[in-house]
């Protein structure tokens, strides 16, 4: 496939990012629209950035077109400040957006998720996560892509202290041999994996990778 158009929602994220740069630098993208909460200083020929208020994305439903949206969206408890804000985040405005999106002819949508998303999960954050996964795949894209990666490596400066924790943990596990599927995994390896398989025409209607399908998949 050539000259297509993406639309990245999360852009300003760890995942985002890395995905913006590699489409950027792709010559099967002729073009990029992202859809951030701030400003965001960069240029290039490719890219089209849409500076919006979420809480009111009806206003910008015109602007949502193109041939594949890819939604690395999300944001944390502590960042948020309440349960009630991160749902807002983290499900309504990444669905209403995914519908936008289908409703103005998108047939492609490429979504990270979270391993263990469920939703029926005890837990607030893969409960959301299995919420949204499930009310996305009502959605009458002709592809969906859902990607389920263990805890991820982000870029140095985005590194929380958590997440420092959780790597060094599981590394240790993993070398005696334990939660190998859980292995951590950069953000660059997973935008690069979710690039490789929107180019897959084998992929057909929805697929969700869990984390050992990325892991262990070749790029």
């Amino acid at each position: 496939m050539k000259n297509i158009h993406a639309l990245i929602l999360g852009a300003t994220g760890s995942t985002g990012q890395e995905l913006l740069n590699l489409i950027l630098e792709d010559s099967s993208y002729s073009k990029v629209s992202i859809f951030v909460r701030r400003k965001f200083s960069i240029e290039h020929k490719k890219l089209t950035i849409h500076q919006i208020d979420f809480s009111r994305l009806i206003d910008y439903k015109r602007l949502i077109y193109g041939d594949i949206l890819f939604s690395a969206f999300g944001t944390t408890l502590k960042d948020a400040g309440s349960k009630s804000q991160q749902y807002l985040v983290d499900f309504t405005y990444q669905y209403e957006f995914a519908k936008m999106a289908s409703d103005n002819g998108i047939n492609h949508f490429s979504l990270v998720s979270s391993a263990g998303a469920n939703e029926s999960s005890f837990f607030f954050y893969p409960k959301i996560k299995g919420e949204l996964e499930k009310a996305v795949k009502k959605l009458p894209f002709k592809k969906i892509q859902i990607f389920q990666p263990p805890i991820l490596i982000r870029q140095p400066e985005l590194v929380r202290n958590g997440e420092r924790i959780g790597t060094r943990v599981f590394n240790l596990l993993n070398k005696i041999g334990l939660l190998k599927s859980q292995k951590p995994l950069s953000v660059s390896f997973l935008a690069k994996k979710m690039i490789s398989e929107t180019k897959s025409e084998k992929v057909l209607g929805i697929k969700t990778y869990k984390p050992k399908d990325i892991i262990s998949g070749k790029l």
